[in-house]
């Protein structure tokens, strides 16, 4: 058995503390409560944030890639940049779609530009105006199917395909110059992985 310490006894210098009041340990156990609910609460709330917001994430992934045809809005940078197509500032009636597979990806782009976006974008495909045949429809059918163009229409069409080597992208670009301040541009630009 081990014997007990005795106490030591208190400082004669040191004032003593006077006995607690129940106020003043009504006081205290509020303030113990305070910091042990800061302490479950915030991080609690910071993971019910958290959760919402990676939930919501995943819904707007979800109705992005169950899209089944073109959805407005610019293709984002990193689209752009793998399936090179260029999309020039000014830019407008923008929309894409994208299809994956194990054989072939390929990203379905429509705008409308001025002259000048026009020659900027097949400027930055590596060509130029006259690479475009007039009365050419380069977008095969089964393309034109999936996202839902129709060249048959009014319109002065052209086109071009710009085939490159694997594994950079071959493009199909059709170009309606009905208004030629404002020609509208289709491009399929498909990669194979």
């Amino acid at each position: 058995m081990t014997a007990a310490l005795p106490r030591q006894a208190a400082s004669p210098e040191e004032p003593q503390r006077p006995p607690e009041t129940p106020g003043h340990k009504a006081k205290r156990r509020g303030l113990t409560l305070l910091i042990i609910g800061l302490l479950i609460g915030v991080p609690a709330g910071y993971l019910v944030i958290s959760a919402a917001q990676s939930r919501n994430s995943g819904k707007d992934k979800e109705s992005k890639y169950s899209a089944t045809g073109l959805t407005e809005g610019w293709p984002s940078k990193v689209q752009r940049r793998l399936y090179q197509v260029p999309v020039p500032h000014p830019a407008d009636t923008i929309a894409y779609y994208e299809t994956n597979n194990w054989k072939t990806s390929r990203l379905y782009v429509q705008f409308r530009t001025n002259s000048a976006g026009l020659d900027s974008f097949l400027e930055g495909m590596g060509v130029n105006r006259d690479a475009l045949k007039k009365n050419d429809i380069s977008i095969s059918s089964r393309d034109q199917k999936i996202s839902g163009w129709k060249f048959n229409g009014p319109g002065t069409w052209s086109g071009l395909t710009h085939k490159q080597k694997n594994p950079a992208p071959t493009q199909d670009v059709v170009v309606n110059t009905a208004d030629p301040n404002f020609p509208m541009i289709y491009v399929v630009s498909r990669t194979v992985p």
